[in-house]
């Protein structure tokens, strides 16, 4: 089993909007913060949410009609608001309304006057422009901010260097209004983290009991063959990327780096018995399950004995969720929606950490801050 150690527990409260399937919740609450309120417009999500937290308090709500009426102070705000119209994976258009929910944020932020505000996003902040004011919406955001009384401070990450066996790049902002608040460090980097301790034997041994977990041989794909040719029994699974679109990296991807970003969009799976990856160039005049097909990049098409798409649980693993967290939902789509969609636990601990390292220094509970990252936050026991 795939777990995330606790840290002791804290006063300090934390108060959620755009939960999702709770990334950001967890990794906070893991980290020692007390929960008070968690919200998102999904059903889907706060059945999940429900699902694991019975505890918790947690609102269907559209943030646009939302107000917190919590009967108590809020040191930590996290709002990881919509990124769809930021994302490279999205058409990126600057008038996109979910792009301007992040005012709510503020406003909300306004009323509560939480000590620290914690958001996340996607990289491309930093250079669309708003078409209001020209500024990238970073600064914009953080010009807002600076309206009600909030100093901002953001940066990009890496989550691969950050205890997450993946490449995918987060941006977080944290605002404040104490000054004595500017001593927050954001965590350290430390070694990219590989796959292999997360993925490899839930490939190798199909008859492994977990939560969101039914693996079976059989893919059924245009772009993709499986040919049930015989193998050598001593071959392993690995891991390969099925989508159909074009891409520049090898879908055959190895154990001991970290996989490339988990999101909505992309298809992964694995492989096992004469595996070949070839190249072909784009059928123009047939551009079948082609999203572009004036593109000249050229396709990559697997072949093997066996095929099989990832499970719901193996891409849970690859966002570091713990194995006992349950997702709910209609069918597929809905749950890999809020997995793709999520912070990264570990990562989202490792930010709580140094958000909470900050608020003891300030209450004079700690004599300095160390962000230096911990040998392990968490833990793999057998599966036998």
């Amino acid at each position: 089993m795939f777990t995330i150690e606790s840290e002791e527990l804290t006063q300090y409260t934390f108060l959620s909007l755009f939960s999702g399937a709770g990334g950001l919740d967890l990794g906070f609450e893991k980290a020692g913060f007390l929960h008070t309120e968690s919200s998102d417009i999904l059903e889907i999500a706060v059945n999940t949410l429900r699902r694991n937290r019975s505890e918790w308090t947690v609102f269907q709500q559209d943030v646009r009609g939302y107000s917190p009426k919590v009967g108590r102070d809020i040191d930590v705000l996290l709002a990881g608001f919509p990124c769809q119209g930021f994302s490279l994976g999205g058409k990126r258009e600057a008038h996109d309304a979910r792009n301007y929910l992040y005012r709510h944020v503020i406003r909300i932020t306004e009323n509560i006057k939480p000590r620290i505000l914690v958001m996340e996003n996607v990289l491309n902040l930093r250079t669309m422009r708003h078409p209001e004011t020209g500024k990238p919406f970073a600064e914009q955001i953080s010009s807002e901010l600076a309206n009600i009384g909030y100093t901002t401070i953001f940066k990009s990450f890496r989550v691969a260097e950050y205890g997450v066996p993946q490449t995918r790049r987060r941006f977080i902002f944290i605002a404040y209004r104490d000054p004595k608040m500017s001593a927050f460090a954001f965590p350290n980097p430390s070694k990219e983290t590989p796959i292999r301790k997360f993925i490899y034997e839930l490939g190798q041994d199909l008859t492994i009991s977990l939560p969101n977990h039914n693996p079976e041989w059989g893919f059924k794909s245009y772009a993709h063959t499986e040919t049930d040719a015989p193998f050598n029994e001593n071959e392993i699974a690995v891991p390969v990327r099925f989508s159909r679109t074009a891409s520049e990296g090898n879908p055959i991807r190895d154990f001991d780096s970290p996989f490339p970003a988990v999101d909505t969009a992309t298809v992964w799976g694995w492989a096992l018995g004469n595996v070949i990856a070839t190249r072909i160039q784009k059928d123009r005049n047939n551009a079948l399950y082609v999203r572009n097909p004036e593109s000249s990049a050229k396709l990559w098409r697997i072949s093997a004995s066996k095929l099989r798409p990832f499970t719901a649980r193996e891409y849970a693993r690859l966002q570091t969720f713990p194995d006992d967290w349950i997702f709910t939902g209609e069918n597929k789509r809905d749950i890999q929606l809020q997995i793709g969609n999520a912070v990264p636990v570990i990562f989202a601990k490792k930010i709580a950490l140094a958000v909470r390292n900050t608020l003891e220094f300030v209450d004079g509970k700690r004599r300095n801050i160390s962000n230096e990252q911990q040998p392990s936050l968490f833990d793999f026991s057998d599966f036998s």
